[in-house]
């Protein structure tokens, strides 16, 4: 993607965050608030995720889970976790929000692939790796076209399709799409997962 079209890009970001700001900071308190009680501290989950050309960076979202551990310590399965009011926070976005200070940092953008876990970068193949040639983003061309509700393949083949067909109309359109996405809470987690089954590489 050409570096002046990621500059504008970049100024949108910026921008729509700050224009947002009145409304999202009280927002932000009164969830922050809730997860506190609800869910307990810290109301923040944080985690290295790999940002443009796969540099980490530390990514805030609100907590959706309880620390709940077994009698050896060990942390119990997601769906055992995941609170009622955790679901919430998910099927509405809510659980997002904190990303506007990674967008207003620079380590994400508003529209771009999703970023995933460290422990994916050496499992992609040279294709589904172009996905980190932009910044990663809260929404995008594979959370409007499916999210979590279609297999790891096909969301790389979005991601990569983003890129390759960047423009400021799509991301007008991706996020257009994500507010009646968020309405609708549609995909919001794969059949008989809480969120999605974890990445494993490429069938050999």
């Amino acid at each position: 993607m050409d570096n002046r079209v990621l500059k504008l890009k970049r100024l949108f970001d910026i921008l729509v965050v700050l224009i947002m700001l009145p409304i999202c900071v009280p927002l932000f308190l009164i969830i922050g608030l809730f997860v506190g009680i609800k869910l307990g501290r810290p109301v923040l989950f944080q985690q290295i995720r790999p940002g443009r050309y796969g540099k980490p960076f530390l990514i805030l979202k609100f907590r959706t889970m309880v620390d709940t551990s077994d009698d050896q310590n060990n942390h119990l399965s997601d769906d055992q976790r995941l609170t009622s009011f955790g679901k919430l926070l998910r099927s509405t976005s809510l659980d997002e929000l904190p990303e506007l200070w990674n967008v207003l940092k620079g380590d994400m953008s508003l529209v771009g692939p999703r970023p995933l876990l460290m422990e994916y970068l050496p499992l992609y193949n040279a294709e589904q790796a172009r996905r980190h040639e932009v910044r990663p983003g809260i929404t995008g061309w594979a959370q409007v076209n499916g999210r979590n509700a279609i297999s790891w393949e096909e969301k790389f083949k979005f991601d990569v399709w983003y890129v390759k067909h960047y423009s400021f109309g799509l991301d007008m359109k991706i996020l257009w799409m994500t507010v009646i996405k968020v309405l609708k809470r549609e995909d919001i987690s794969a059949a008989g997962e809480v969120t999605m089954q974890k990445f494993m590489g490429n069938k050999r």
